[in-house]
């Protein structure tokens, strides 16, 4: 039973901060239960933007969450340090650094700081993790938990089974069963997410077609379609090949976004925030990567044993796709194999 009283030694206040993109974060919420099992009675926070932050809010490990930007930039200096000072945090994790995060919890007072060991600003950490992720030796969740070795030394991450709690939000899941329950009921949802916002190399919108308008002719399906805002035309486009209505180009918030895929029986997508979700919520996903080691699925496929991952069969140094044209590389990938790994996922 806790005494409620830290042992000498023990982080009382800890902070992990990740604040780039969903994936990004998703593939960090690992750390958290893990950090919570090891010192129960610390007070753990996370910093992130508030895009993103959306799916960690009801996460049973957090006590709090703070917020890097501040209308819609990130926050000032000025801004974060009385902020991080209020918290008194002894422990940082600056999961994804940069010159601004090193600073800032050096000049926050917090007395140890976790971060990487290859970096100009390195010497702002006093604990470093030297690895580099971009060799891909391992998947980034298990380099974020590879950085609680700082704090447990000699723990790898080797043999867990990462936990992500990511709360499905009740009235969110609720809009989105009434917006599905007006496509043919009792037919598996399949999810199509033909965009990456620039974070990958992607697979062609016209192969996205193909595998919609396959999905549409099998008649056993629904289909919804899912992109951001910026990626409207590409939803439709996909959408109207497969002939539905469920299109969603930045419409979703984070919330209903999750209670969509936890919705599906498969999602199909690119590298991108939206196929980790998925994959973090328990549905089936089939994945679509480049074979460039840095974007590859050795470091950024979806960590679930529910999936089928397609790489080109390409050398990494390909050179078919220079010079702004279309990637032949993510080209090669054929459709109709796709098509067969995501009947394969949607019938069992």
């Amino acid at each position: 039973m806790s005494t409620g009283k830290p042992r000498a030694g023990y982080p009382r206040r800890i902070l992990v901060i990740r604040t780039d993109r969903l994936g990004d974060v998703i593939l960090t919420l690992p750390m958290l239960p893990l950090l919570r099992e090891w010192f129960p009675d610390a007070y753990l926070a996370m910093m992130l933007n508030r895009y993103t932050g959306e799916v960690v809010r009801g996460n049973p490990s957090l006590n709090t969450i703070i917020w890097d930007d501040s209308e819609g930039r990130p926050a000032s200096m000025p801004q974060l340090l009385p902020v991080l000072r209020s918290h008194h945090f002894d422990t940082a994790f600056v999961v994804r650094p940069t010159p601004r995060l090193a600073w800032l919890v050096a000049r926050a007072g917090i007395g140890v700081r976790i971060g990487s060991g290859y970096r100009a600003y390195s010497f702002l950490f006093n604990r470093k993790i030297f690895e580099h992720r971009k060799d891909a030796r391992f998947h980034e969740l298990e380099y974020n938990l590879h950085m609680l070795g700082a704090l447990r030394p000699g723990f790898t991450g080797e043999g867990i089974r990462p936990q992500f709690d990511i709360h499905i939000d009740p009235v969110a899941r609720s809009a989105i069963r009434e917006r599905i329950s007006q496509s043919p009921v009792g037919k598996p949802l399949i999810v199509l997410h033909p965009g990456s916002g620039g974070s990958a190399r992607d697979w062609p919108p016209g192969h996205f077609a193909r595998l919609a308008a396959a999905i549409a002719g099998e008649g056993k399906y629904r289909l919804a379609v899912t992109g951001g805002k910026a990626e409207e035309d590409l939803v439709r486009m996909v959408g109207e090949a497969g002939k539905t209505d469920l299109t969603f180009a930045g419409t979703l918030s984070i919330p209903e976004l999750a209670a969509l895929l936890s919705e599906a029986k498969v999602v199909v997508g690119n590298s991108s925030g939206p196929l980790h979700l998925a994959a973090a919520v328990g549905t089936r996903v089939v994945g679509l990567y480049p074979q460039i080691t840095a974007m590859s699925a050795a470091r950024w496929g979806p960590y679930t044993e529910r999936k089928r991952v397609f790489v080109p069969a390409k050398p990494v140094d390909c050179r078919e796709c220079a010079d702004g044209r279309p990637c032949a590389c993510m080209a090669s990938i054929p459709v109709d194999l796709v098509w067969l790994a995501v009947k394969e996922q949607a019938d069992e």
